[in-house]
């Protein structure tokens, strides 16, 4: 693994102390793990709301837990925020927290708005305030990483080349124009006040710790308890598959040598119709329980009404990346469904404290209760 010489070949910048912003959920948690395995001298100072998506259970079992702290609290509370950045002199932040999941923008956009936005917002002046305006550090020193996703870009069709980096913005989900309204305030806080910025926008990360509403692990644990299989209508819509350790060494040469005020698309080279995704984990599934009443687990696949304005095709040109930073995705897609699969086979005590939350019963329920045979 590159260690830390491979920034100073670049621009001298030398992480030491990091705020990360849902440092509790699925990729961020995952991002917490894999530096500190890769900087044994960084500190992580790690800030989470803890909503139904964060989980201390995901930071259990750290490489290094002395080099982390975590503080439970709101992006969107500026004393708390301004405190953290005086009191562990942080020099680089990663902001992961957000509301991101579709389909609960559509039904409650309030509160997109709220953390994706004024928390960026609120992250924004504290850190223009601290580093800025009271040179707390040399701005060769810092930076500010802002985690987006491929949504901004809205939808393609069939021969539609992939998103890259200069692709005109079109969201078309609460979700999708929430992240694209925080990319625009943190470009515009680099270009305004010289605030060391990057971007990277990712495509769907998949892999360990992911909450359960979230296609890939809902069809997981519904196979493996011989429930229905929802698919938005024909299944057909395609997404451009991230496996989230390699999202993870992405967000991490972007830190170690990316260009401040540039963005990076970051995806995963894969681009099958989520009705593939579903029967390639049952075929895995088929595989590790040959002997079940389920088999084959593709068997209980159903459709459900599609969700408004479902987005069609997602795809990711990640030509820059590679070329500039030199980071290409390390899993193929049945390679990172395996480990997927495997790792929520092994975790049964992180599963069963996930599924004993009600909430996630009623909204599966509210989501996915109509639900007919696919033809």
């Amino acid at each position: 693994m590159i260690q830390s010489a491979f920034r100073v070949l670049y621009f001298g910048y030398a992480m030491n102390t990091l705020l990360i912003t849902g440092g509790a959920g699925f990729i961020g948690s995952n991002f917490v793990r894999y530096l500190l395995s890769v900087e044994p001298g960084v500190r992580i100072v790690n800030l989470d709301a803890l909503t139904y998506a964060g989980n201390l259970a995901n930071l259990t079992d750290l490489p290094a837990p002395d080099r982390h702290v975590f503080i439970r609290g709101n992006v969107c509370d500026d004393s708390l925020v301004r405190r953290l950045l005086r009191e562990y002199d942080i020099d680089t932040i990663v902001h992961f927290a957000a509301e991101t999941h579709v389909d609960r923008s559509i039904y409650g956009p309030s509160q997109f708005i709220q953390t994706n936005i004024v928390g960026t917002f609120t992250l924004l002046e504290a850190v223009k305030q601290f580093w800025v305006d009271e040179k707390a550090f040399s701005l060769a020193d810092v930076r500010f990483h802002h985690i987006s996703t491929d949504e901004v870009y809205g939808s393609l069709g069939p021969e539609d080349p992939p998103f890259s980096e200069t692709t005109p913005y079109a969201p078309n989900s609460p979700y999708a124009a929430s992240k694209a309204s925080s990319d625009h305030l943190v470009r515009a806080y680099g270009h305004t006040y010289g605030l060391p910025v990057s971007i990277s926008n990712c495509s769907n990360n998949y892999g360990p710790h992911q909450y359960p509403e979230k296609l890939i692990p809902l069809v997981i644990l519904n196979a493996l308890g011989g429930q229905l299989l929802p698919i938005y209508g024909d299944g057909k819509q395609i997404r451009d598959w991230l496996f989230v350790e390699d999202h993870c060494e992405a967000i991490w040469k972007v830190l170690a040598a990316g260009i401040p005020g540039e963005t990076y698309n970051i995806g995963g080279s894969t681009q099958p119709s989520n009705i593939e995704i579903v029967e390639i984990v049952c075929s895995i599934l088929d595989e590790r329980f040959p002997d079940s009443a389920y088999v084959p687990h593709k068997s209980l696949i159903r459709s459900v009404v599609d969700r408004p304005g479902h987005d069609r095709r997602y795809a990711i040109d990640h030509t820059k990346i590679s070329r500039e930073l030199g980071w290409r995705p390390r899993e193929s897609l049945d390679s990172g469904l395996q480990k997927t699969v495997d790792w929520y086979l092994a975790n049964t005590e992180w599963v069963a404290t996930i599924l004993d939350d009600p909430s996630l019963e009623a909204w599966i329920d509210k989501h996915y209760s109509r639900d007919r045979d696919i033809q």
